[in-house]
């Protein structure tokens, strides 16, 4: 790894972990909303398990590698997330133990939105999202409510389209809401 690559080049471990975060969040949103007939929020699970999981886990060591801290723990830990998530899909927990999981995720969401505070509105949108997403799917599942738990899908989805656009406005250098364009020296949601 090159320790001196830039945050918003091409190449870009910050860039690539945005993006799949951002597709991973659609999958997973994608199924929760039930918009798509027969597809579900478990559909996601071979995304989740290797792409949000394994994918995200391996560019959080990278970013670790490269001395960037805040990425290396947001991909790191949401690599975690992923991979249980959809490791652990069908796999017979009550629904109890599954709120249980995701508020306790949605304590990791809220820690990278306190961290992103200075990363600019896209990166603390997402992760402020993700963690109003994974809430109510947490409490969807205490109270059996499928009205939140679509609402959580919705909020995951809209996610995902702004981590999307994040990772993308850094490779298109298009104009991000800091009120410049994404380039060289600036970071995904910058």
């Amino acid at each position: 790894m090159d320790n001196d690559v830039s945050a918003g080049s091409a190449g870009s471990t910050s860039t690539l972990g945005t993006l799949v975060l951002g597709l991973t969040l659609l999958a997973f949103g994608a199924g929760g909303t039930g918009l798509i007939d027969n597809v579900g929020a478990a559909d996601a699970a071979a995304l989740a398990t290797w792409v949000g999981g394994v994918a995200l886990f391996v560019l959080g060591l990278f970013a670790f590698h490269a001395g960037d801290g805040g990425s290396g723990t947001a991909f790191a830990g949401l690599g975690a997330f992923w991979f249980t998530w959809g490791t652990g899909v069908g796999g017979g927990a009550s629904a109890e133990a599954a709120g249980l999981f995701l508020l306790l995720w949605a304590l990791l969401a809220l820690s990278l939105t306190a961290a992103a505070a200075g990363d600019g509105l896209l990166a603390q949108g997402v992760y402020g999202l993700l963690t109003v997403s994974l809430l109510l799917g947490g409490i969807a599942a205490f109270a059996d409510s499928g009205g939140l738990a679509k609402a959580g899908g919705w909020v995951a989805a809209v996610a995902g389209l702004a981590a999307w656009y994040g990772a993308t406005a850094s490779l298109a250098k298009w104009p991000t809401f800091s009120g410049r364009a994404a380039g060289r020296g600036v970071t995904a949601t910058g």
